[in-house]
């Protein structure tokens, strides 16, 4: 089954390759979606796949890569679209 997620996580999550991580994870879970840098520091991040991968993945994402430091991470749950073709990192929004 699949579902989709639509995470914002905040800390020292900007400039420790989260968001390259985050796609190494995701595609390693065999995931779609994208990730990018907020001008607030955050990350965002969209997710979809299997359901179980996809939680799996977002327990990373409340850890993120070794020089993260995750203060928050915002999970919502969205009706999955299957509307990408690969896990990107997009440019900041």
């Amino acid at each position: 089954m699949a579902k989709r997620v639509h995470i914002w996580v905040s800390g020292r999550v900007q400039g420790v390759f989260y968001r390259g991580s985050a796609r190494d994870q995701a595609v390693g879970f065999g995931l779609t979606g994208w990730a990018r840098n907020l001008p607030d520091g955050r990350v965002e991040i969209v997710a979809e796949g299997d359901a179980q991968r996809v939680a799996e993945f977002v327990a990373w994402c409340r850890v993120g890569p070794a020089l993260a430091r995750v203060e928050d991470c915002q999970v919502v749950e969205e009706p999955p679209l299957g509307d990408f073709g690969e896990f990107q990192v997009r440019r900041g929004g």
